[in-house]
């Protein structure tokens, strides 16, 4: 029994430590990751998993190290920050793929990048035919950038010389049934004013599982009761 709860105990220490330990290296290191995010991770990883498994190990012996690591992950974040030439070597660097429409068949073989990984890559790009595309990069986080060819780019408004709309940042005001009193607050609305609202639709606020006024201030609404009589994944 006193195994069990040693075990119990060290995992949520290890699960507590793990968030404190991103918290503190910030949100690049759970984003796409770089070589140096990629070693970090793996690192912090096995120390939280000796951490709450590995009974031969001392608590304190892995959380040192564990913070060692943290503050020499932090410390190579800091350095980077500063120094373009050691960036290039603790992150990597982007490494051109198609310049001109033309593969770089050399720089292809430094990174050890296949053809076969560079058409996945412009399929999720939303590219099937290789000549559409004038550059492609691949990134130090292993994704691939791609610019297309003029002819193959698309219209914008400002190309057709179309009136360009403000747009504001969407404010949720309403979150699994949850009035988010404090967003409408900060942002200048009131909860009579979105009772109104959702009285000319014939709701009340308990109706509304998600709301949220969008990009040009349109409202958004879920209500609990969709209408739909027969929903696609029901079983």
């Amino acid at each position: 029994m006193h195994t069990y709860m040693d075990i119990l105990i060290r995992t949520i220490v290890a699960i507590l430590l793990l968030l404190l330990v991103a918290r503190i290296l910030g949100k690049q290191t759970i984003s796409n990751m770089t070589f140096h995010d990629f070693v970090t991770g793996i690192t912090i990883g096995a120390l939280a998993a000796n951490l709450a498994f590995n009974d031969t190990l001392k608590w304190t012996h892995i959380i040192l190290s564990l913070a060692v690591m943290t503050v020499t992950s932090y410390l190579l974040s800091v350095v980077a920050l500063k120094s373009r030439k050691l960036r290039s070597w603790i992150s990597g660097s982007p490494t051109v793929l198609i310049e001109g429409g033309k593969i770089l068949e050399n720089n292809m073989k430094k990174v050890r990048y296949t053809l076969d990984s560079l058409d996945q890559a412009l399929r999720e790009n939303g590219i099937f035919n290789m000549d559409e595309v004038e550059y492609a990069v691949l990134e130090d986080n292993g994704m691939v950038s791609v610019l297309k060819k003029d002819e193959y780019q698309l219209v914008t408004k400002k190309d057709m010389k179309l009136q360009l709309n403000k747009q504001e940042f969407p404010i949720e005001l309403i979150m699994d049934g949850s009035l988010l009193e404090k967003e409408m607050k900060e942002n200048g609305l009131t909860k009579e004013w979105l009772e109104n609202e959702l009285r000319k639709k014939g709701k009340k606020i308990s109706d509304v599982f998600y709301a949220v006024r969008g990009t040009k201030k349109q409202l958004i609404f879920d209500f609990y009761e969709d209408g739909i009589q027969k929903p696609t994944d029901e079983e």
